[in-house]
C-alpha cells in the first residue's frame, strides 16, 4: 500500500449529489414519512422538511438573488437547519456565525460576509437588528415572528426551486482562525460540501434508513454543519438536534430517542458526559457508534468511554477547509490515538517543515498537505492567506503528522504550536497525552513560554476529574516518568476548568498568554 493513500474504496451503494439540496430532494422522495429532524418536543419528516426549505427559498425571492450571501446568527434548531438549506436552495451562499461572539468579534465577520439577509432567532434578534442597522444589511429574518417553518412545512404547495444549485456554485463559508488574529472565511462549493457524505460513508459505513444520530456541535462549525445537515440527509437518518450542550440533556436525549450514532465531537464533550451524575443511570443500549473530532481523545478517555458504553470512540480528522480527511473505520482495523486511514479520492503528503516541498518517508514527522474534492475554494477576501495555504493545488494544513506502516495517520501537533526547547522540537500534544493519562486529570494543555536560557520552556495546565486530587509535584513526577527531560513542563498549574473556545476546544492562546506572565 502506498503511504498516504487509502485502501478503502467507495461503497457499491454510493450515491453522489451535485448539492445538499439535491440530497434533500432525494431523501424526501424515498423516505417522505421518516422523521428527519427532532429538537426537544418538535419534529419534522423529510417531506415536510423539503416543503419548509422550498418555502424558505420562495420567501427569499426579492430579498436576495443568486450569488448573494446570507449570514445566520442562530442557535441549533430545526429553524436554523431550514434557514441554512432554504438560503442555499435560493442560490445564496450561507455564513453561519457563532452567536456567542461579542459585537466586536462579529462586526468584522459580517463586514467580510457582506450579507443581503441576516437570519436570527428570539435569543439573537435584538443584537441582529442593531448589527444590521449599523452595517446596512437590508433584511433581517427572525424565526420568532419573521418566518414560521411549521406553516411552510404544512403548505403542500411549497416545493424546491425548479433550478437547483450547480456543483460549482458557492454554498457556504466557515470562519476559522487567521494569522492576523482575524478569522477567515473558508469558502465551499455545493459539491465540496455534498461530497462529504459519500467520502465519510466509505469509512463510517452506517446503514441507510434506520439510523438515529445525535450531534451536539453547533451548526456554525463545520462538524456540526456537516453532521446535522449533510450526512443525515444522505443516510436518510433521523437527526436529533440539541439546542445547547448540557451533559444531562445530551444523556436524556440519547436515551429518549434510542440514538444509534453519537457525533460527540471534541474530547471535552465525552469528558463532560462521563462526569455527569446521570451517566450510570442512562440507558445507552441502542448506541452503536460514538465518533469524535475537533480535538484529540486521550487513551484513558477512549478506554473509559468504551468501558461505560460498550462501544469505541472512532476518531476522525477534518477542518473548516475540508472534511473528511482521515477516520478510524467502522469496518476493518481501528487504531487508538490514530485518526485512521485516508478518505477515498483524498491525497496526503507529509512534507518537510522548512520548504513544504520535500515529501518525507513513512514514519517521518512533517507538515500535512492535502488535495481532494472536499476542500475549500479559498478564503473570502483574503488572497494572501489563500495563496499561502493553497500552493500548486495542495492545501497546506499547518498540522504535523506521520503515517505508520499501514497508512494510518497520527497527528502530532500544530506546526505553529511546536515548542523549541534548547534546540529540541517539543510537540505539546505528546505532553497533553501523558498528563491526560494520569487518573486524576480530566484535561491537559501544554504551551510554550519564553525563557532566557532555553529559548522556550513548556508550561502545562490541567483540570482534574470530579473528586480527583493531585499536586503539581505529583504531576511533574508523573511527567518525569514518561517524558525525556527537555519535554517535562517547567510548571503545571491546576485550574478548575480549562478555558474553551468554539465547540469545546481548549483555548491555548489564552493559556499561552497566561504562561508568558509567569
Amino acid at each position: 500500500m502506498q503511504v498516504g493513500r487509502c485502501e478503502f474504496e467507495m461503497p457499491t451503494d454510493t450515491l453522489e449529489f451535485p448539492s445538499i439540496i439535491h440530497s434533500l430532494d432525494y431523501a424526501a422522495d424515498h423516505a417522505p414519512d421518516r422523521l428527519a429532524l427532532i429538537c426537544e418536543d418538535k419534529s419534522i419528516d423529510f417531506a415536510g422538511y423539503r416543503r419548509a426549505v422550498g418555502g424558505m427559498a420562495a420567501l427569499l425571492e426579492g430579498r436576495a438573488g443568486k450569488g448573494d450571501r446570507a449570514a445566520v446568527l442562530m442557535t441549533n434548531s430545526i429553524d436554523m437547519a431550514v434557514a441554512l438549506l432554504g438560503a442555499m436552495a435560493a442560490g445564496l451562499q450561507t455564513a453561519p456565525l457563532n452567536p456567542a461572539l461579542t459585537d466586536r468579534e462579529l462586526i468584522p465577520l459580517l463586514e467580510d460576509t457582506d450579507p443581503s439577509v441576516l437570519f436570527c432567532d428570539a435569543g439573537t434578534e435584538t443584537r441582529a437588528r442593531a448589527l444590521a442597522a449599523g452595517l446596512g444589511i437590508d433584511h433581517v429574518l427572525c424565526s420568532a415572528g419573521g418566518f414560521d417553518i411549521w406553516a411552510l412545512a404544512a403548505d403542500r404547495e411549497n416545493k424546491l426551486p425548479d433550478q437547483l444549485p450547480a456543483p460549482d456554485d458557492r454554498a457556504a463559508m466557515f470562519f476559522t482562525g487567521g494569522t492576523t488574529g482575524i478569522p477567515k472565511g473558508a469558502e465551499h462549493s455545493h459539491y465540496s460540501l455534498s461530497v462529504y457524505a459519500p467520502l465519510t460513508h466509505a469509512l463510517w459505513k452506517f446503514n441507510f434508513d434506520d439510523q438515529t444520530i445525535l450531534n451536539v456541535a453547533p451548526m456554525f462549525h463545520v462538524w456540526g454543519h456537516q453532521f446535522t445537515l449533510v450526512f443525515p440527509l444522505y443516510l436518510r437518518a433521523t437527526m436529533v438536534i440539541v439546542p445547547a450542550y448540557s451533559p444531562k440533556l445530551v444523556l436524556q436525549e440519547l436515551e429518549r430517542n434510542r440514538v444509534t450514532v453519537f457525533a460527540g465531537g471534541p474530547a471535552a464533550i465525552f469528558l463532560g458526559l462521563l462526569a455527569a451524575e446521570t451517566i450510570d443511570s442512562t440507558d445507552l443500549s441502542a448506541l452503536e457508534y460514538s465518533i469524535a473530532g475537533g480535538s484529540a481523545c486521550s487513551e484513558g478517555l477512549l478506554a473509559r468511554w468504551q468501558e461505560r458504553t460498550g462501544n469505541e470512540i472512532l476518531e476522525g480528522w477534518g477542518m473548516s477547509e475540508g472534511a473528511p480527511i482521515n477516520s478510524n473505520p467502522t469496518h476493518g482495523v481501528k487504531k487508538r490515538l490514530s485518526t485512521g486511514p485516508t478518505a477515498p479520492r483524498t491525497e496526503i503528503d507529509i512534507v518537510d517543515l522548512e520548504t513544504g516541498t520535500q515529501v518525507l518517508a513513512q514514519g517521518e514527522k512533517g507538515e500535512i498537505r492535502l488535495r481532494g474534492p472536499q476542500f475549500t475554494i479559498g478564503y473570502r477576501n483574503k488572497p494572501i492567506e489563500t495563496a499561502a495555504a493553497i500552493r500548486d493545488g495542495w492545501l497546506y494544513t499547518g498540522d504535523i503528522g506521520y503515517f505508520d506502516e499501514d497508512g494510518y495517520m497520527f497527528l502530532v501537533d500544530r506546526k505553529k504550536e511546536m515548542i523549541i526547547v534548547g534546540g529540541f522540537n517539543v510537540y505539546p500534544r505528546e505532553i497533553d497525552e501523558v498528563l491526560a493519562n494520569h487518573p486524576a486529570v480530566a484535561e491537559a494543555a501544554a504551551v510554550g513560554a519564553p525563557d532566557d536560557f532555553s529559548g522556550e520552556v513548556v508550561r502545562a495546565f490541567v483540570a482534574l476529574v470530579p473528586g480527583g486530587t493531585a499536586s503539581e509535584q505529583e504531576l511533574l513526577d508523573y511527567c518525569a516518568e514518561n517524558l525525556v527531560k527537555y519535554k517535562i513542563p517547567k510548571s503545571i498549574e491546576i485550574l478548575g476548568e480549562l478555558p474553551k473556545k468554539g465547540p469545546g476546544k481548549i483555548d491555548k492562546m489564552t493559556l499561552k498568554a497566561r504562561a508568558a506572565e509567569e
